[in-house]
């Protein structure tokens, strides 16, 4: 059997439709029309694992027998990439405006104090006039 590269999108894209389950690969361009749950489930699927996908969906043995018709190869492991864990940066927080943080701080309280005091006194210079 053929050792095949799922990540390689020329093949899904212009010469079959192929999918990624269990380490080997299947050619469903011919299923596409034939597929009960329509051609777009296998479209979303082309060129990637849809290993979790087909298990989800419970297929019948029926099916699985199927898949050995539109099997085409398998799954070359040293062609898929490496998943890289995220690491944060570590540059330190730059504050861009340079404005320290007490000021804002001391800001995000006098602001509306003093909203509230003008609004406090002219209640009381409109009511006593």
């Amino acid at each position: 059997m053929e050792r095949c590269s799922l990540w390689l999108k020329s093949l899904s894209t212009t010469i079959a439709k192929t999918v990624g389950l269990s380490s080997m690969v299947y050619d469903v361009t011919k299923f596409l029309e034939d597929h009960p749950g329509g051609d777009e489930v296998l479209l979303s699927a082309t060129g990637k694992d849809a290993t979790d996908d087909f298990e989800d969906v419970g297929h019948s043995d029926s099916a699985r027998d199927m898949m050995d018709q539109y099997c085409v190869g398998e799954i070359d492991v040293s062609t898929i990439p490496k998943k890289t864990k995220y690491k944060p940066s570590t540059q330190p927080h730059y504050n861009q405006d340079k404005t320290s943080e007490f000021i804002i701080k001391l800001l995000q309280f006098l602001v509306p104090l003093a909203i509230l005091g003008l609004a406090v006194g002219i209640r009381l210079y409109t009511k006593s006039s």
